[in-house]
């Protein structure tokens, strides 16, 4: 039978310590709260009590159990008052002197039966337990921010933690309404090791001026369907927090340079610019803990001009000026499409919808037949969907012409191309479409992993060459990442952004990279997973549990990995290796065995999940 815990100690009433405190409260269990001081002590009690007057604000609580609620905490200064508690858990400032201090103190105050507990995120417990006489009794309990409202829990067992004080821990967990997952002592546990180096990377994205701190934002949200943009969850998280978190897994998780704290970072902890916490850190704040951004120096202007205000016309280069031509659908403005596979027909859907003459070019009447019928279904289903009206489908389709030479596209605007992700296949027809095309059309690419440079350089108009990476299905997905080359005009780059304005599309401009924004980010966060996995400290499942119900991410890794191919993942990952040389991003051979043996997720039957048997 696992323990009852009739009374628990939480050390430290920050935000996390309030809500580790609410969260027990809320659950019937007595809570001693203890501060070092009255006045933090007081603070820690607005803390908790603006928490619950929100939650009956919000009709999440009742006021009766809110005020019951409140009637359980116990507030006091000095850890003495901790002496009969079952279990404390301490949620002071991620110093291990600090922290190991405080442990040595509780075993000295807590009765002997007493499990202690550290919320820490990313210290070892196992150095924290050693300061105590009870090493087995010690174990981590780590909630997630905010904790009245995250579901996961991960609970760090240490070598020596007894296995009746892990059930114990589980039992409790289960009481709470959390889903735990009990996993051994590694820097960054599961959440933070896959969480902070995605973080550093992006934040060294934004240092090295390769995109916008709102187009890294937008493209993480808008991309892979994440709550928070990279650099506002750094705000939220403090950026003083981070820096301590990464040089921890730095320090202790084997020296791999993509924990260690991008120069940045120690830069703007320096000067004092925290994030929310001080109202100013990737972004500015209204005030000091506040969550409304306002505008500062960085903030962009309008960046999707209207048609006809300072535009140019098509043909005529003029940076920052915009084709007019194809800053609105109004009027002759044609583009081709050239693919008959699932992103073509996505995108002609797109186009067609918002208005634009589309000529869509396949390598066959057969397969045009096809790419026509796919549109057609998937008109049909916006129709069922209430996303589209019936005169709008049949005049979306009405304004498609169906193709199979290339020679159609002479007098088209902006030509799209979505073919096979072949560098000879692409380059090959960027050399027919500049023989073929007038001059000052657009030529885009939707390539994801290739270098729009080597597809420019195929032309005799490289300036006019740019990367419109739309996100599959293109009729749904609100993101297109905007890639410009070293050859790519300021025109090309502007008007490109204001056709994807047209379409109904946020369009994100970063330079021509591997991986280029969204790939770049999520690949390693994957393959770092997969290795994860590989070194048998969590399970799939686990790992998944963790990054959805911890991190608020609407797949885990594995699901993902699953859904968009094993095959697809293993090329992009190679292509980041190959360009960036890091060896952190080398791919997890795991994930080279699974392609090998031809399980490559959903599409095969079979990747790091069954899929048969579903």
């Amino acid at each position: 039978m696992a323990r009852e815990f009739t009374s628990v100690g939480v050390v430290g009433l920050g935000t996390m310590g309030a809500g580790i405190v609410e969260v027990f409260a809320r659950n019937g269990i007595d809570v001693v709260a203890v501060e070092i001081s009255a006045a933090a002590l007081e603070r820690g009690k607005v803390t908790l009590t603006g928490s619950t007057d929100r939650a009956v604000a919000r009709g999440k609580l009742a006021e009766a159990d809110r005020d019951a609620l409140l009637a359980r905490v116990d507030f006091q200064v000095g850890l003495d008052a901790l002496h009969s508690v079952d279990l404390v858990i301490e949620a002071v400032p991620e110093h291990l002197d600090l922290k190991q201090r405080l442990f040595a103190n509780l075993d000295r105050v807590c009765k002997p039966e007493a499990i202690l507990a550290t919320n820490t995120s990313s210290l070892s417990v196992t150095e924290i337990s050693v300061a105590t006489g009870r090493p087995s009794q010690v174990i981590g309990i780590h909630f997630f921010n905010p904790a009245p409202v995250m579901k996961l829990v991960e609970v760090v067992r240490t070598v020596v933690t007894s296995a009746d004080v892990v059930a114990d821990v589980e039992a409790l967990c289960a009481r709470l309404g959390k889903v735990d997952v009990t996993i051994s002592d590694r820097a960054g546990f599961i959440a933070n090791a896959l969480l902070f180096g995605y973080l550093n990377h992006a934040v060294g994205m934004f240092e090295s001026r390769y995109a916008t701190r709102e187009d890294i934002d937008a493209a993480m949200k808008l991309g892979c369907g994440l709550p928070m943009g990279p650099l506002a969850l750094m705000d939220l998280i403090g950026l003083d927090t981070a820096a301590e978190i990464l040089d921890t897994m730095y320090r202790h998780g084997g020296r791999d340079r993509r924990h260690a704290p991008v120069p940045l970072i120690r830069q703007m902890v320096t000067a004092g610019l925290l994030g929310r916490k001080s109202g100013r850190g990737f972004y500015t704040y209204e005030r000091p803990g506040s969550p409304k951004v306002v505008p500062d120096e960085l903030t962009p202007g309008e960046t999707r001009p209207a048609a006809g205000d300072g535009t140019r016309a098509v043909g005529r280069v003029g940076v920052g000026s915009v084709r007019s031509e194809l800053a609105s659908p109004a009027g002759a403005t044609r583009v081709g499409v050239v693919g008959s596979g699932p992103m073509a027909t996505g995108i002609i859907e797109v186009f067609a919808t918002a208005g634009y003459e589309v000529i869509s070019v396949t390598r066959g009447a057969e397969k045009s037949a096809k790419v026509c019928e796919a549109v057609k279904t998937s008109l049909d289903k916006g129709v069922v969907r209430g996303r589209i009206g019936e005169a709008d489908r049949d005049a979306a389709l009405g304004r498609v012409t169906w193709s199979a030479t290339l020679d159609h596209l002479a007098e088209v605007d902006l030509v799209v191309e979505a073919v096979v992700e072949e560098r000879s296949v692409k380059k090959a027809l960027f050399a027919s479409l500049d023989e073929i095309c007038k001059p000052g059309v657009v030529l885009a690419t939707t390539t994801s992993s290739l270098p729009v440079i080597d597809l420019a350089m195929a032309t005799q108009r490289p300036a006019d060459v740019v990367g419109l990476h739309f996100f599959n299905p293109a009729p749904v997905m609100p993101l297109v990442e905007i890639v410009r080359t070293i050859r790519t005009s300021g025109e090309t780059s502007a008007t490109a952004r204001a056709v994807c304005a047209t379409l109904g599309k946020t369009g994100v401009i970063c330079g021509d990279r591997a991986g280029f924004v969204v790939n770049a980010l999520l690949l390693p966060y994957l393959n770092d997973a997969v290795r994860m996995l590989e070194a048998s400290y969590a399970t799939a499942d686990d790992i998944d549990h963790a990054m959805k119900l911890g991190c608020g991410y609407p797949m885990g890794p594995f699901e993902l990995l699953d859904v968009v191919g094993l095959d697809v993942a293993l090329a992009i990952q190679r292509e980041l290796y190959l360009e960036l040389r890091e060896p952190g991003f080398a791919p997890a051979p795991l994930l080279e065995h699974l392609v090998t043996a031809g399980y490559l997720g959903r599409k095969t039957g079979r990747g790091f999940r069954d899929h048969t048997r579903r």
